[in-house]
């Protein structure tokens, strides 16, 4: 029997796989980096296959949290990004470098942002999720896109909007009222006593989250933020590393655990939803709010289906949790080391309570001490360090052409301490400088812009404000000698070591 034809159609076909890899791991990115180097845009040397992302995994940010910083200046661009630190400082504000064969156009200019995120004509999408992170926030709002994505943006628009989270206070209130009785417990007679804020505002954010949700609290919810814990720590470890196409079907011992944790976590949420199911009719949670029904610009009615919404709950379980724990933390600590700005805010906070006990939802926009606050502290520490886009076609990017694909590295936490838009003490706590609006849109966007602003701002926004009024009116508080300054960039900026304050209860003022 003539093997030869055989044997010649399988070499033409490992030749075909070969040139087709040179053509996508060699050829197109070299193109690419022409394209720029062409513009006067420049960067780290591509690297075949990995691009330049061991070297971001293993040396910088390995080395940019090995040791903490100092709590004087806040400068913290150089720990949470080293990378756009390292190479902006060489190749300037705007640069290339490379995800695997990706192109990554870093970009730091408000303007060039704003095109970006405001865009309406789909140039710029979101970028895909890699496989293997994606069963965290499963096929929920963050993860979508197209018609797809804007299906579930009317739905949850809806159940966000300011006069339907302001209902939510009271739950709020209850929720920081069993903290505070907790610390009280701890407190006993002494004058002072020290918590690690980190772990307890992410444990009053899952309680909030699960009394808006359901009507439950954190108790009922807890299986599914633990095993929400664990599944971030593998979806960051998968968004730091090339996906290899496949891979996701591999019964790797990582993967066993990411499809154990999908199915445990969808079960508990489900649970979840039937336990509650009877008391959705009249009630106002956010569960029932998600699972209502819609009219849209035709009359139609739509609503999501029940696996769409227990993706929707993924995403704002996580969320909810971590954006608004991290946000009350660099709070604290900010308040913690500047004593005035804690007395501002704190006879704010008695004034507009008057002789009453707790804020009420009308009391919200009184607060204005605590708005600078909380805009400073998400400029200093934006819960998000980073957003991603990608050019969708071949589009003009202000001076720039940039070619399909191209993936947009937006260096927000570097805008938020730009001296150049900010002025020389862009890395101070200065919470005065939100007093005039902003006149530059692109230069601080904490929660995103354009059609894709983060649908839960106004839930973060009020609960924020909520729990600062109480903890601020009931306790002084200072950084604690054991305190270690280590923000780093996990999901959302966190503390590396926790957050230890030492808090003094206030008998009158």
């Amino acid at each position: 029997m003539n093997y030869l034809p055989l044997v010649i159609i399988f070499l033409s076909f490992i030749l075909l796989l070969i040139l087709n890899l040179i053509h996508t791991i060699l050829w197109v990115p070299l193109k690419i980096q022409r394209h720029f180097n062409k513009q006067g845009i420049s960067g780290p040397n591509y690297r075949p296959i990995f691009g330049n992302s061991a070297q971001i995994r293993r040396r910088m940010i390995s080395q940019a949290e090995s040791k903490p910083m100092s709590i004087v200046t806040h400068d913290v661009v150089r720990r949470v990004m080293p990378h756009y630190y390292n190479w902006s400082t060489i190749y300037g504000k705007t640069f290339i470098y490379w995800f695997g064969s990706k192109a990554r156009l870093a970009v730091s200019e408000p303007d060039m942002i704003k095109e970006i995120l405001m865009d309406t004509n789909g140039c710029f999408g979101k970028v895909e999720f890699n496989p293997l992170s994606r069963l965290l926030f499963g096929m929920g709002l963050v993860g979508l896109s197209g018609d797809k994505w804007a299906f579930h943006r009317r739905i949850t628009s809806q159940a966000f909007y300011m006069e339907k989270v302001k209902a939510w206070v009271p739950e709020m209130v209850e929720s920081t009222k069993k903290m505070i009785k907790k610390w009280e417990e701890i407190r006993e007679k002494n004058e002072e006593f020290e918590v690690e804020v980190h772990k307890e505002f992410h444990n009053l954010s899952a309680d909030i989250i699960s009394r808006t949700a359901f009507g439950s609290s954190f108790e009922e919810g807890r299986r599914v933020f633990e095993l929400q814990d664990q599944q971030i720590g593998l979806a960051l470890d998968a968004i730091r590393t090339i996906y290899i196409p496949g891979f996701k079907f591999l019964p790797t011992k990582k993967n066993r655990m990411r499809w154990k944790l999908e199915r445990e976590t969808r079960r508990s949420i489900m649970a979840l939803i039937e336990k509650n199911g009877g008391e959705m009719e009249n009630s106002k949670n956010l569960l029932s709010l998600l699972m209502s029904s819609y009219k849209n610009c035709d009359g139609e009615e739509e609503r999501l289906t029940m696996d769409e919404v227990v993706d929707e709950c993924k995403t704002f379980y996580f969320a909810g949790k971590d954006t608004t724990g991290n946000l009350l933390t660099w709070a604290i600590v900010l308040l913690a080391g500047h004593w005035e700005w804690q007395d501002k805010a704190r006879r704010e906070v008695i004034d507009v309570c008057k002789n009453r006990e707790f804020l009420a939802p009308g009391d919200l926009s009184d607060l204005k001490n605590l708005g600078l606050i909380l805009n400073e502290t998400m400029r200093l520490y934006p819960p998000a360090v980073l957003l991603m886009r990608k050019a969708t076609k071949d589009v003009k990017l202000g001076n720039l052409d940039v070619l399909r694909g191209t993936e947009f590295f937006l260096a927000m936490t570097a805008v938020h301490h730009d001296p150049e838009i900010w002025g020389s003490d862009s890395d101070k706590f200065n919470p005065e400088r939100f007093m005039v609006p902003r006149k530059q849109i692109g230069s601080f966007f904490p929660f995103g812009m354009g059609p894709r602003l983060c649908v839960g701002q106004n839930l973060a926004m009020v609960e924020a404000k909520i729990v600062l009024a109480i903890i601020i009116r009931e306790y002084s508080f200072r950084l604690s000698p054991s305190y270690v300054h280590a923000p780093r960039q996990g999901m959302t900026l966190e503390p590396q070591h926790g957050a230890h304050i030492i808090f003094s209860k206030i008998d009158e003022i």
